[in-house]
Order: structure tokens, then sequence, then C-alpha cells
């Protein structure tokens, strides 16, 4: 069974774990090491947690935390996906036993709402062109606007209805 629930400052240790995940490459690439956490750039998407902007859900399958979906607003020119300073940039990661199994999207769709809620018009991500995942960004209503280096910058705009 499905819970979701907010991503939370004691949450931080996990918060590393999913980021790891989320810097995604293709296979056959294995993991990066987890010393890419340190890197400054890296780092901006998970330290200190818990921000008064920073927005997060987390999957909570059975009771097990199976994966999260956060966002935080980053200064002009921060972070790979940065758009404007208003606009927080996404990042999402499962674990491998809950891949493909319907939850990403139930949790992009539930983060969206939270980002829709409190009046961002936008939500920006990068992605590596050969993700699988990018079908999924479209169907929660990202769109391709340009390049940063190789990956796809992706955009989804608030509706109107919300």
């Amino acid at each position: 069974m499905l819970e979701l629930r907010p991503l939370v400052k004691s949450d931080q240790e996990r918060l590393w774990r999913w980021l790891h995940l989320a810097l995604w490459d293709p296979p056959p690439a294995p993991p990066r090491p987890m010393e890419v956490l340190q890197a400054p750039e890296v780092r901006i998407f998970a330290e200190d947690w818990g921000r008064p902007s920073d927005i997060g859900i987390v999957a909570v399958v059975d009771g097990v935390d199976a994966g999260a979906c956060w966002m935080r607003v980053m200064r002009a020119g921060l972070g790979s996906a940065f758009v404007d300073e208003g606009i927080p940039q996404l990042g999402i990661a499962l674990t491998a036993p809950f891949q493909r199994l319907g939850y990403g999207e139930i949790m992009l769709r539930a983060a969206l709402a939270l980002a829709w809620g409190a009046r961002y018009e936008q939500v920006s991500l990068t992605v590596h062109p050969q993700n699988p995942a990018i079908a999924l960004y479209e169907r929660c209503g990202f769109s391709k606007i340009g390049l940063r280096q190789t990956y796809h910058l992706m955009v989804a705009r608030r509706p109107w209805t919300v």
C-alpha cells in the first residue's frame, strides 16, 4: 500500500541517498561514487533540507520509505535546472525495488500539486536524454525547453485551474 508523507528535516540522511539515485547515467555506466555528493553543485539540492521554500514528498510503500520527490528554489545561476529565482528545481528518486510500478508518477503529481498550492508558477528539472523517465515527466506536464550541457532542461507550468 502506498502512502505519501512530507519530506522533513529528519529525512536528511535518506535524502542524500535519494539524491545519489537521482544522478542517473545510462547503462552500462555504474552508479556514480558517493563522493559526488560532496561536490558543491550537487550538495545544493539536498543540504540543510527543510528551508521554508523546500517542498518534498516521500513515498512509503508497506511501511518502507521507497523514494522521494523534492524541489528547492535556488539563487541565480545555481543548479543545473536554474531558470529563475522563483522557480524550484526538482529531484526525484525511487529505490530499485519500487521502480516502474507507478509510484513515481503518483509521487511526482502530488509534489507538483504542493508546488502549485504554494503558488509557484513553474517547476524545472534536467534529465539525461536517454533516461526513460522523460516519458513520466511529459505525462506530468513537463516540456523540453532547451539543453544544459547534454541534458534536457524541462519545465512544467502551473495549470490555470489550480
